[in-house]
């Protein structure tokens, strides 16, 4: 059962890991675009980009995110958004970073950290050690 705990733990650590990387990459390629909106005054605009990598979105922000993302990218982000529900609502800000940083870090706690310590606190088979130069019948 701890094997199983554990490649659980990891997976989900990896996921979270993932999604905040292919979030960190937007963010890093959308920055100045959206930096372009705001002097523009297309506000609208702005917010609706901003809307979609907040951790766990509405089902509107969804829909709209899922016709941006590829197919890959929106597995991956729904199970990042599944790993990060619970944690979605502690902190609320218009800028995405503060959110997505907050919830992927008590995620990674919760679900890799703590994933690894039930799965070492799981009671193992103990394995008979023989010695070679014991006699067997």
């Amino acid at each position: 059962m701890a094997p199983v705990v554990r490649i659980c733990a990891v997976v989900a650590a990896l996921l979270v890991v993932a999604g905040f990387t292919m979030f960190a990459i937007d963010q890093f390629y959308e920055g100045s675009q959206n930096q372009v909106y705001k002097v523009r005054g297309d506000a609208m605009r702005a917010q609706a980009s901003s809307e979609i990598d907040q951790p766990s979105p509405a089902t509107e922000s969804e829909r709209i995110r899922e016709r941006v993302h590829t197919p890959a990218r929106e597995l991956v982000d729904d199970a990042n958004d599944l790993l990060l529900a619970p944690f979605a609502g502690i902190i609320e800000s218009k800028d995405p970073w503060g959110p997505r940083m907050v919830s992927g870090a008590l995620a990674l706690l919760l679900f890799g950290l703590g994933g690894m310590i039930v799965a070492n606190a799981l009671p193992r088979h103990r394995r008979e050690v023989k010695d070679w130069r014991q006699a067997t019948s």
